[in-house]
Order: structure tokens, then sequence, then C-alpha cells
């Protein structure tokens, strides 16, 4: 595992994926390597995005000295790399049109153009559709590289016009020393951020750092283990929703605000300035932005309770199978034991097979507090309503 302090730029802050990094480094300063679009898939916090805007700054800079341009690129402020991460729960058909268009212009100061897309497996078949033609001509000196954690969330005929270069899954102890040395946490909340986030570096990174995000995590899955019957179920559900709401706006408002002041700036006015009626088409287009960021945060934030909640039936499941070294959620130990012993594999396996379809179903825009109550209903009978 190479160290970040001691890694070169661009890939000082690409972690734990030495043979990928070596691939990338080859193709980049040798065009015989060069594939014309890319494929990074890996398991979510393995750095995708991370290693894709490394991978763009080797390829713009005209040398491993040229410092100042590969900063520019992981500023993502250089002009030659354009990077698409929707806010929404999908990538749009105009997102990756007005992308598509970019591809065809010549690098303006690099030695290439790099079109980032961060979010793949959020396009429709629709919109993949209109990435073909870009991915099978590209122009010259225009590389695509694409993040997504599975290349099974691609289409095969997106598949077969990239190279697909896939990430290792750090390791818990891995994960917990380098959010120790990044966060200072003590090496026991380290340990725990990295077991619980399941070795993503990201979501790691938050719990440990976040007491109040760690409890939340557990008030959580205490409140699904107290599941019994239908009306538990349409509780806890609606607990959930509202604390992924609230988490959600939490980490929303900050960034709505300033881009509503940049807005009013940019436009000469102030906050509290009444508003010019050609500016409040513009400030009405913005808030239906923040709308669609909002619902794409509930929707990421009801995720991770998902993901939480697999790791707690995954647990139970792997203690009826007999195997109890691996177990997540030590914490709750003894409450996984009690059901693990009450249920059989078969109703444990029905819950995670729910659990995994409710996730499915949450991208296609299903509501969230049905989708959960169906789930929760599932979890205290054991059988799909």
């Amino acid at each position: 595992m190479t160290s970040p302090a001691l890694a070169p730029v661009p890939w000082a802050e690409v972690w734990g994926q030495d043979t990928a990094v070596r691939t990338l480094q080859a193709a980049a300063s040798d065009p015989a390597n060069l594939a014309h679009a890319w494929l990074i898939t890996g398991p979510p916090g393995s750095g995708r995005s991370t290693l894709a805007y490394a991978f763009a700054a080797a390829l713009i800079a005209h040398s491993s000295d040229d410092v100042d341009t590969m900063q520019q690129v992981l500023a993502r402020s250089h002009p030659d790399v354009t990077a698409l991460r929707t806010e929404k729960v999908i990538i749009t058909i105009d997102e990756a049109r007005a992308l598509v268009e970019r591809s065809y212009f010549a690098p303006s100061a690099g030695r290439y153009r790099v079109l980032v897309v961060e979010d793949a497996d959020r396009m429709t078949e629709r919109t993949s559709n209109v990435l073909l033609k870009a991915l099978e001509e590209p122009p010259e000196r225009t590389i695509w590289v694409l993040c997504a954690p599975s290349d099974a969330d691609l289409l095969p005929t997106i598949r077969s016009r990239v190279r697909t270069l896939r990430l290792k899954e750090p390791e818990v102890a891995d994960v917990a020393e380098l959010i120790r040395l990044r966060t200072g946490a003590t090496p026991e909340v380290a340990e725990q951020a990295a077991r619980h986030a399941q070795r993503h570096i990201g979501m790691a990174q938050r719990l440990a750092t976040d007491e109040s995000a760690r409890l939340r995590r557990e008030q959580t899955l205490r409140a699904v283990l107290s599941v019994r019957g239908v009306r538990t179920a349409v509780d806890v559900a609606g607990h959930i929703v509202q604390a992924a709401t609230d988490d959600a706006k939490a980490l929303t408002t900050e960034q709505d605000d300033a881009d509503r002041a940049s807005l009013l700036r940019t436009m000469g006015l102030a906050e509290g300035d009444p508003v010019p009626p050609a500016v409040r088409s513009q400030l009405a287009l913005l808030e239906e932005e923040h709308k669609r960021r909002a619902r794409r945060g509930l929707h990421d934030g009801i995720d991770r309770v998902l993901t939480d909640m697999q790791s707690l039936y995954r647990d139970i499941v792997m203690l009826q199978l007999g195997r109890s070294d691996s177990i997540i959620n030590r914490e709750l130990l003894s409450e996984i034991e009690q059901i693990a012993q009450a249920w059989t594999p078969q109703r444990t396996l029905t819950v995670l097979d729910h659990l995994a379809h409710t996730r499915q179903s949450l991208q296609h825009n299903v509501a969230p507090l049905l989708a959960l109550e169906s789930l929760l209903v599932t979890v205290s009978s054991g059988r799909k309503p």
C-alpha cells in the first residue's frame, strides 16, 4: 500500500490502488497503451473518482514536472477537463448531449481533452445511447473516463467500447489506518468507522469525525431490530425517511445558500435587495436545481440506511451459517445472535433479497416511504407483502 504522502502529484490522493496507478501511469506516458475510453469500476469508497482525476491530470499535463497544470485539473478548474457528476437521481439526456458536444472541442492548453463521468451507472438506456457514437469515433486527443461500481451497471454496447480497470476493495484495517492518519481519530473510533462503513473511505471518514452520524446509525439499526409488526414497521419507516430528509437538508442548505448568494452577486444584488423581474426566473431555475439536489440527497441518505441494514442481516445470516469471524455490527452482537437463533436462514435471505430490490426500486423514483414500509413489513413477517 502506497502512502499518499509519499506518492507524486497527481497520484498523491490515490490510496491502496497501486496496480491501477501503474496501469494508468503507463497509459498516460505512452500513446501505444492509451485507450480512447476507460471505465473505472470498484465498490463505493474505493476511490474511482479520485483515480479518474489523477489520470486526467497526468494526461493533460505536458510532463511529470508540469505540477501547476496537474493541480488545476485536480481542482476541476482546467479548461481541458470536463466533469459530469449529477446531483439528481439520474443523468439526463440533455446533460449527456452537452458533454458529447464538449468532447469535440480540441484541447485548449493541454495534451488531451478529458471527459470524466463520475456517475455513469446513473444513465438510463436512452441516455447511454447518446454517448455511443462519441465513444465509437472519438476525436483525436479526446479521452473519456467513466466511473461506476461495476461494469454490469452499464449497457453491453458501452462496455464493448471502453477499457475496464477494476479497483480492489481495501481491508478494514487499512481503511482504519488511513482514517486515523487523515482525521486524528483514535484507533478504536477509526476501526469502528471503517467497519461500519464497510470499507467505504468517504463514509468512514464522516463516521469518524461526526459523533451524531455514528449515533444516528446505531439508533436506526436498533429501531429496525425493534420492528415487530405492521404498526412498528410504519413508524420506523417514517422515522428513517424523516432522519434522511433532515440529514440531506443539513448537507445541502449551506451549498444552496452559497449558490443563491453567488447568483445575486453576479446580478449586482445583495441579500435582501428587491429582486427585479428579470432575475426572478433565474432564481426560480436555481430553486428547481436545489430541489433536485435535495431529492438526490434524500435518496442517497436512504440508500446509506439500506446499506447499513444489509450489513445487519448479512451478520445474521453469517451467524446462522456458523461464521462469526467477520461481524460488521459487533456492538449489536447480542441482538443479532437472538435473531439468528429465532429465524431460519431462508427468512434472513428473504429480507436481504427485498433489501436489494428496495435499493433498486429507489433508483427508479419509487416513493421512499412506501418502499421502506414494504421492506419493514417483510422484516417483521419474513414474507414479502
